[in-house]
């Protein structure tokens, strides 16, 4: 990842690399699994016994019982898997990019509105 190295960080987001997808490898799949109905309701029934049937760490465990969107990513999920586990707590993209930068939802709004000017 030595590409990586070079640039600069973006406030509120964690660099999701190939080291980040080993390490979020489980978390992803299981989250994947939340597209089906099956896999929700199993998840629902059971978070924890859920989460070791794809073999999340403790760290990640605990970002999941906690709903800590922002631990998760720095766990290794990746957004676009979050999505779904995000979704069953009710929250949206922009929810998220209003968790990373510290503002309200309607400041995060406000704010690409703004840019896309």
């Amino acid at each position: 990842m030595s590409y990586l190295k070079n640039k600069s960080s973006i406030p509120g987001t964690t660099m999701f690399d190939g080291e980040m997808a080993q390490k979020g490898y489980g978390l992803n799949k299981m989250c994947h699994s939340l597209n089906g109905a099956e896999g929700r309701e199993a998840f629902l029934a059971d978070e924890m016994a859920y989460c070791d049937k794809y073999g999340l760490t403790e760290a990640q465990k605990t970002a999941i019982k906690e709903r800590d969107v922002l631990g998760l990513l720095q766990e290794g999920g990746s957004i676009y898997y979050l999505a779904k586990f995000v979704g069953m707590l009710g929250l949206n993209m922009q929810d998220i990019g209003a968790l990373q930068t510290g503002m309200s939802v309607e400041e995060f709004k406000q704010m690409l509105l703004d840019a896309g000017k």
